[in-house]
């Protein structure tokens, strides 16, 4: 007859085996506490972080004031603004991180990107 602690012995190595330990998904609030706004480096606010597949950029601001476009890095560069319907616009933006390499992030109003450099570029890992 098997006994307790065999019984829980089994049971821990069936759930390694069937349960492997996944890496939990990680939300960065772009920008920390000033969020996505004018005035923030958000190259160096990005360099402190390691981004991955999986992870979600959330970008809180003021609804109205700002918005959010992912694109290109043709349109990051030169602050390219896509077609409006192309913008997330709630004020509480959650963008997945849904495959590696790069990814670029720009505001639309007005001259946000191209006069305050409202932009950010990230690197994600698998």
């Amino acid at each position: 007859m098997a006994t307790l602690d065999h019984i829980i012995v089994v049971l821990a190595v069936l759930a390694v085996v069937l349960f492997p330990t996944s890496t939990k998904a990680t939300d960065y609030g772009v920008g920390d506490g000033s969020g996505w706004t004018l005035g923030i480096d958000y190259q160096a606010w990005a360099n402190s972080k390691t981004f991955k597949v999986g992870d979600n950029l959330v970008f809180n601001y003021p609804q109205g004031v700002h918005n959010v476009f992912q694109v290109d890095g043709n349109a990051y560069t030169n602050c390219i603004i896509p077609p409006p319907s192309k913008a997330h616009t709630s004020g509480h933006d959650i963008i997945g991180l849904s495959s590696p390499g790069k990814a670029w992030f720009i505001c639309g109003v007005n001259e946000h990107c191209a006069t305050f450099n409202q932009k950010l570029a990230i690197d994600v890992k698998a």
